[in-house]
């Protein structure tokens, strides 16, 4: 496929540490792997890196239904 298909979202969980957003592609399916145990605090740039994440996802999702 050659494509990416993982991708890293920094974030902060509620304490105010750096953590991160995975997203991946399994079987057709977006994953989000979050940080374990903790809620994911995002700045509004962040949130646009993980909608730019979830978007290449769908594409590399859709292209292993072909």
């Amino acid at each position: 496929m050659g494509a990416k298909e993982e991708w890293q979202v920094s974030c902060r969980d509620i304490a105010s540490r750096r953590r991160d957003l995975t997203v991946f592609v399994s079987q057709g399916h977006i994953v989000i792997n979050v940080p374990p145990g903790e809620a994911a605090v995002l700045t509004p740039l962040e949130v646009g890196r993980l909608r730019a994440a979830l978007r290449e996802a769908v594409v590399a999702a859709s292209d292993t239904e072909l």
